[in-house]
């Protein structure tokens, strides 16, 4: 049994699983690697190993947890959100530029970067 599921009785007398929370922190970090790192946590406890028992578990969870496709959906949302995030924080884009300033500040990067290819290549014929 995973930690993240409860056994409960529906009207009908069945016994059926749920979600305990959806209350869950999702945070990305970069380790150094091409993709980052996802960790979850609850109440500042890592459930990142329930959350992958789950997912990778031989039985699709939505068949016999009510409520896991809202729970994937919410999961799935916060991890584009903490991905976003990681990938602003180490981003050189400035930010909460108009569209015009962002072309302009694109534009001037590509400069800086092609600028010293250019002047070699003029250097050495």
């Amino acid at each position: 049994m995973n930690n993240l599921i409860r056994q409960e009785t529906n009207e009908k007398g069945e016994i059926i699983y749920r979600m305990v929370t959806f209350d869950i922190e999702v945070v990305a970090k970069s380790t150094g690697g091409l993709s980052p790192t996802i960790t979850y946590l609850q109440g500042g406890k890592d459930i990142t190993d329930d959350i992958r028992a789950l997912r990778f578990h031989y039985e699709n969870p939505a068949d016999f947890i009510e409520d896991y496709p809202a729970f994937q959906a919410m999961l799935y949302e916060k991890e584009q959100r903490a991905i976003n995030e990681l990938y602003e924080s180490i981003s050189i884009k400035p930010r909460n530029l108009s569209p015009v300033k962002q072309v302009l500040w694109s534009f001037g990067v590509m400069l800086f970067i092609v600028v010293p290819f250019i002047i070699v290549a003029l250097v050495l014929k």
